[in-house]
């Protein structure tokens, strides 16, 4: 029985790369779309739905590829985002993860390395074998269908918020620090001086303590954070 090969939505304004992209992954054994302006790419995800998106930052008016991460996000889309930019300064990298893409590669690039990142990008999104139910105290999280639960009530969480809790779910108890929540989470090293990871934690946690809850999510000063019950 055949495979159906992962379907790629890439996103550029520039012919040339587009071209290379295009010719490089579909070598690659990847079903591939190639577009040039961001109005164009929303329509794509919106009616046929890629596996992943590379998408590049400076796309001409009235959306850049920042604008488009972000109504991908706000439609509920999951699809994994490798944002591409000729910038590769710290705060762009940040702009780039808040807007919600999962990897960030700077231009000029190695074709292998960006390859390599959509692989992983896939591999971690892939439906695990094992998709068991995890939970920690009134909290419950099944990874198969995305759903999480707290004292019974079904909580609304973002892909991201959702991928933050169930990394704290692997690993109950256990302080975690800014560089392996970013690691784990958005796959890359902690961006010093950004603050997304504690923006994410605090909107967790507002959803997580509606109504009164106790903190699960608890700050330990100086290193990290820790999903633990308070003594």
């Amino acid at each position: 029985m055949s495979t159906k090969s992962p379907s790629i939505l890439v996103v550029d304004d520039d012919p040339n790369l587009l071209r290379m992209l295009r010719r490089g992954l579909a070598l690659a054994g990847y079903d591939v779309q190639a577009l040039e302006d961001g109005e164009a790419a929303l329509r794509s995800v919106r009616d046929s739905p890629p596996d992943l998106i590379v998408l590049d930052v400076m796309l001409p008016e009235p959306l850049d590829g920042l604008e488009v991460a972000r109504r991908v996000r706000a439609a509920g889309a999951d699809v994994p985002i490798l944002m591409l930019t000729a910038r590769d300064q710290v705060a762009d990298k940040v702009a780039g993860f808040a807007s919600g893409a999962d990897d960030y590669l700077a231009k000029p690039f190695a074709f292998e390395e960006l390859l390599a990142r959509v692989g992983a990008l896939l591999r971690r999104r892939a439906p695990q074998q094992a998709s068991e139910r995890l939970s920690y105290a009134d909290l419950e999280l099944d990874p198969a269908t995305r759903e999480v639960w707290r004292a019974g009530q079904t909580l609304e969480l973002t892909a991201r918020e959702f991928d933050l809790l169930a990394f704290f779910l692997r690993h109950p108890r256990q302080v975690l620090t800014r560089d392996q929540l970013f690691r784990g989470v958005w796959g890359s090293d902690y961006l010093g001086g950004s603050n997304i990871i504690d923006a994410n934690i605090s909107y967790l946690r507002d959803k997580l303590e509606a109504g009164g809850r106790p903190r699960l999510l608890q700050t330990v000063r100086g290193v990290g954070y820790a999903l633990r019950e308070r003594p």
